[in-house]
């Protein structure tokens, strides 16, 4: 059972480490709502990267932004906290491979690889959080902008990239819990009571112990 736990907590925090990348690359974080418009000629949809627009035939053009410093600070936020995602669920996977019962790394020494695959489970909840507190919180702004009456720029909607992200924060929290249950299980069950002796049982046992430690009271010309 608690092998069976591990390769699924494996596969859950690799799906979601392969998700974070296809979140970053996708384009779409935002897209131009179309709610109210009568005559659509182009479409504008950005990510953390890049701001695009595409016209009615089709063609897009995109422009990386221009400077750091001059984005809003959600967005700084937002790429920070998917790229220290990235590093915890690569750590998170090394871990889990490394700590794996299955695996021959570490030897026999069990308790180490227990505790290895712990860690693994704590990075890939660590990476979990963060992709849905960057997620999350880009989601917030643009729900904000979308329902704010007075605000007068362009007004987006929730682009398949924030789905994307959730999706993989919630494999990673749910291969992370995973693997630390099955560390759980296996510590739990290493733990063995030492055996009971009995009271005469000890007794001859000290016994049969002083006869044979105990000095003999005859001397050698006893014997002769």
């Amino acid at each position: 059972m608690q092998d069976f736990m591990e390769v699924i907590a494996l596969f859950l925090g690799f799906g979601s480490w392969i998700l974070v990348y296809v979140s970053l690359e996708d384009h779409y974080w935002k897209e131009s709502t179309q709610d109210g418009s009568v005559i659509l000629t182009s479409t504008i949809y950005e990510n953390l990267w890049m701001s695009c627009a595409s016209d009615s035939t089709g063609v897009s053009d995109c422009r990386e932004f221009p400077s750091l410093f001059a984005l809003p600070g959600y967005i700084q936020a937002s790429r920070a906290l998917m790229i220290i995602s990235i590093v915890f669920g690569t750590f998170g996977l090394a871990a889990t491979l490394v700590g794996m019962q299955c695996t021959k790394v570490c030897g026999e020494n069990y308790v180490l690889k227990g505790r290895t695959a712990a860690m693994g489970g704590v990075f890939f909840i660590l990476q979990g959080l963060c992709t849905m507190i960057a997620v999350s919180w880009y989601a917030a702004n643009i729900t904000e902008q979308f329902f704010d009456q007075f605000y007068a720029g362009t007004k987006y909607e929730i682009g398949e990239a924030l789905y994307i992200g959730w999706s993989s924060a919630i494999l990673a929290l749910c291969g992370g819990s995973c693997l630390l249950c099955a560390c759980k299980l296996n510590s739990s069950s290493e733990k063995t009571s030492y055996p009971y002796q009995p009271a005469s049982r000890r007794h001859m046992l000290s016994t049969v112990a002083t006869s044979q430690t105990a000095p003999s009271i005859y001397g050698r010309n006893a014997y002769v």
